[in-house]
């Protein structure tokens, strides 16, 4: 026998080599239907993928839920903050409007005053105590504001200057209560009905319009404006009060008072206007003892 034959690795090794190819060759035919061991292997491996496949799919879904979850929560932070930031915006944009259309009416009503020098002034103070009796202004003596002028708002006059400090000012509400407040007033009609301001009534919210004659031929009625006289002459004529809503006799019984509801509100105030009389009446020294100033 010849030598080739009797190695042994070698004939296993060729053997090998074309079952090898035999196979190769037969896998590569195009078949419809796959061999025993193919068929075999294949499920074997798709059980064993199905067996696998569904816990690790559940863990990786957890995972990413968890994610998710995290993304969900930063995002909804975000929006919580966000929602904040547009609550604030709102509520500026509304503080914006209305002091917008504070200071529009403000300027229409320096128009309708033409004969006076108007100085706008913003409130920059207010002491709770005296919530209803003063307010504090950022213009002063050397703005040219002084004692015991008028100081109104879009809606009418609110009070006088009380003290002046060189860069900022004290004005006395109409509201304080204080007898030595007075302002002479006048109320339009047929007749002027003349009178003074005088006092604050706490329980009405309203002023007393005092020492109104009883022979006027005209009734004072609701509704009816009272405005300044301007015969303090500090004060300008035709500034508004507010209106009539109630006339009863005086505590003694010789002569009529009002209870006139002011015009201004006295407790939102942040812009208002200085008035300056250009002008000044020759009565104003006879006057200005009897009106404090006014």
């Amino acid at each position: 026998m010849p030598p080739f034959f009797m190695n042994k690795r070698l004939i296993v090794l060729l053997i090998s080599i074309i079952i090898l190819v035999a196979l190769i060759g037969f896998s590569l035919n195009d078949r419809s239907r796959l061999s025993w061991p193919e068929q075999f292997i294949k499920d074997t491996v798709g059980w064993f993928q199905s067996v696998f496949h569904q816990p690790a799919q559940y863990a990786a879904g957890f995972f990413e839920n968890i994610t998710e979850i995290k993304n969900t929560f930063e995002e909804n932070k975000l929006l919580k903050a966000r929602l904040d930031e547009y609550v604030e915006l709102h509520a500026k944009v509304l503080e914006l409007e209305n002091e917008n259309n504070r200071l529009r009416a403000t300027l229409d009503k320096k128009e309708s005053l033409r004969t006076y020098e108007l100085m706008q002034a913003t409130v920059i103070a207010r002491n709770p105590e005296y919530w209803h009796e003063l307010i504090f202004l950022n213009k002063g003596e050397q703005q040219g504001v002084k004692k015991n002028m008028a100081v109104i708002t879009s809606e009418g006059m609110i009070g006088k200057v009380k003290q002046v400090s060189q860069f900022t000012s004290t004005v006395q509400l109409l509201s304080a209560v204080d007898r030595t407040n007075r302002i002479s007033v006048i109320v339009k009609g047929n007749e002027n009905v003349f009178g003074l301001i005088e006092g604050y009534d706490e329980e009405k919210q309203a002023l007393l319009f005092k020492r109104i004659p009883f022979d006027v031929e005209i009734n004072l009625e609701e509704k009816q404006t009272v405005i300044t006289s301007g015969l303090g002459g500090v004060f300008p004529r035709g500034l508004v009060i507010g209106e009539i809503i109630e006339v009863v006799p005086d505590e003694h019984g010789l002569t009529q008072m009002a209870y006139v509801k002011p015009s201004a509100d006295f407790y939102d105030i942040d812009h208002v206007m200085i008035v300056e009389r250009v002008s000044t009446a020759p009565e104003q020294e006879l006057t200005e003892s009897v009106e404090g100033g006014a």
